[in-house]
This record gives C-alpha cells, sequence and structure tokens, in this order.
C-alpha cells in the first residue's frame, strides 16, 4: 500500500494568510501531495498558565505568535485547489460553537466538491479555554460529543433537530449539506479519547505516539469499534510528522521521532507506513523561512519519500 501524503498550509507569523497559503496550496496539488492541513493556535499567553501541550516548564515556541485563523485557511486553500484534501489536524472542539461549526464546515465541504476532512480534539491550553471556550475545561469530553451529535443533525436530512445539553435546535431546514459524508477523525491518546474513537471517528489522529504502539492501539481501537457493529474498512490512520530538520544527523539514543537529518526523517516515514498508517502529514511550516522555501521542501521530501518506494 501506497503512503498518502500530506502538507502543513502556512500558518506561522513569517507567512502572509492569503498569498502564502494559496503558492503552497496549489504547489501540493501540483508535486502530487493527497491533502493539505491546518492546526488551532488561538493565542500565546505571555506569562502561561501551563507549559506547551501541558508538560510543566517547557515553552512555547515562538512560531505560534500570530497562528492564522484555521477555517479561513481551509477555505483559502479550497478555493485554489481542485483534488487534495483539506483538512483539520486539529480543530479544538470548544472553541467553537456546535452548531456554527458544522455549517461552516458543510459549506465549505458543498464549496470543495466533497474535500473536506474534520479532524477535531479537546485541546490542553487552558489559557486558550478561559479566552474563547463555549464550556469549562472539565467539560471538554462530552462537549465534543455533543458537537459530534449537532454534526450528524446538521448534515443530515431536513427539518434538522437536536436537543443536548448546550445545543438546541428547533426543527428546522439547515443547508448547503456536505457535498458527501464529511469524514470526521479524532485525535487523542487517553483512554477516553481512544473510546471515542471507536465509537464515532472515521479515522485516528495519532501525534507523537511511537511507532512500535501505533499497530496495537490501531487494533485495539478497530476491534472496539466492531464491538460497537460498526464496520472499520473505512477507517483511516492518518499521522502527524512535525518535522525538525538539522544539518546533521543526531544520535539515536534519545531523538525524538521526526527530528533529525534528512536521512532520519525518512528513516522515520518508513518507520510510519510499515505501522499501518494509511496518510503522514508532514508539518514542514516550521522549517521553512518562507512560501517558496516551504514548497522546495515539500516537493524535496516528497520525491524522498516515493524514490524510497514508500
Amino acid at each position: 500500500m501506497t503512503l498518502r501524503l500530506g502538507l502543513s498550509l502556512p500558518q506561522f507569523k513569517q507567512y502572509t494568510p492569503g498569498k502564502d497559503v494559496a503558492e503552497v496550496a496549489r504547489a501540493a496539488e501540483r508535486i502530487g501531495y493527497d491533502s493539505v492541513w491546518v492546526f488551532e493556535r488561538l493565542l500565546v499567553p505571555e506569562e502561561p498558565v501551563q507549559g506547551l501541550f501541558g508538560v510543566p516548564g517547557l515553552p512555547w515556541p515562538d512560531t505560534y505568535r500570530s497562528t492564522a485563523e484555521p477555517l479561513m485557511t481551509m477555505a483559502t486553500a479550497a478555493a485554489v485547489t481542485e483534488r487534495v484534501r483539506i483538512g483539520s489536524s486539529v480543530l479544538v472542539a470548544s472553541l467553537h460553537v456546535p452548531f456554527q461549526l458544522a455549517k461552516q464546515l458543510a459549506t465549505l465541504d458543498a464549496a470543495s466538491d466533497g474535500r473536506v476532512l474534520a479532524g477535531l480534539g479537546t485541546g490542553w491550553s487552558h489559557d486558550e479555554y478561559a479566552a474563547a471556550s463555549v464550556v469549562p475545561f472539565a467539560e471538554r469530553g462530552p462537549q465534543l460529543d455533543e458537537l459530534l451529535d449537532v454534526m450528524a443533525a446538521v448534515w443530515g436530512p431536513d427539518p434538522v433537530g437536536y436537543e443536548g445539553r448546550w445545543t438546541t435546535i428547533t426543527p428546522a431546514v439547515v443547508g448547503p449539506k456536505p457535498a458527501r459524508p464529511i469524514p470526521v477523525l479524532l485525535a487523542g491518546a487517553s483512554r477516553p479519547a481512544l473510546a471515542r474513537v471507536a465509537r464515532r471517528g472515521d479515522g485516528w489522529l495519532p501525534v507523537g505516539v511511537p511507532f512500535d504502539k501505533l499497530p496495537g492501539i490501531w487494533a485495539g481501537i478497530r476491534e472496539e469499534a466492531e464491538a460497537h457493529g460498526r464496520d472499520t474498512s473505512g477507517m483511516e490512520l492518518i499521522g502527524r510528522a512535525n518535522l525538525r530538520i538539522t544539518p546533521d544527523a543526531l544520535p539515536e539514543d534519545g531523538r525524538q521521532q521526526f527530528t533529525g537529518s534528512r536521512a532520519q526523517i525518512l528513516a522515520d516515514v518508513a518507520a510510519t507506513s510499515a505501522a499501518g498508517v494509511h496518510e503522514l502529514l508532514l508539518d514542514l511550516q516550521g522549517s521553512a523561512k518562507d512560501a517558496h522555501h516551504l514548497s522546495d521542501l515539500a516537493e524535496e521530501f516528497h520525491q524522498a519519500v516515493r524514490a524510497a518506494g514508500l
């Protein structure tokens, strides 16, 4: 099975939201990438309540300052491409009003002729939750469950009706509808998150999970999904590689995945493919100085992966 490849769209502060997104999206399609992706970073606090990813003392990277809004970035990419899928890895569910997010994604899918991948997670930043969440941090799991319910209702046949803890939709006509059922991909590696993938997800978006752990976790997700009576044949395992390229090879002992020389990163891509990942998102935007550089790196890595027979 050929490993599908995705590419991160430029959202960091060194990029121009409109022009550079369009340039890189067109380049990704020309090069042969299967998908382009966004992520969500709402703000960078001057005095964070917690470290990056909730790790005590881990600083937030300067590149996160002025991160472009993900849905607008997806729309820009969709408008200048015809083939690549447009995905989020991930949107933080509780930073969005469920009904509005469901309608935004439906509109984008209709406009792009069925190319949206809705990747969702619960997030980790207490500062972002304090600024913009629709529920308290402790309610993030139930809120994501309700969002999934609301999406299913809004994307389904009219009249749309729903009654939940935070959302009430009296029977109504809601359009436009998606061009096709939008795949919902869920992130997270905790027991509740994996159980939610098994119950509700069309796929899993692992980040930073060791290669040797992926096959077992994925098999467990599918087994649990089948126990719920779900057909798992169409479920997708889509990994994310946050690349950090170094001039020279790093010692293998203690080296983080997708960090090191080009040869080391290519070996990591091969390990991901061997672990059963269907598609791998290459996030190169932190390694590039501008959109031209990002497009060049994207072409270099795409050619290297394909030349390796992956």
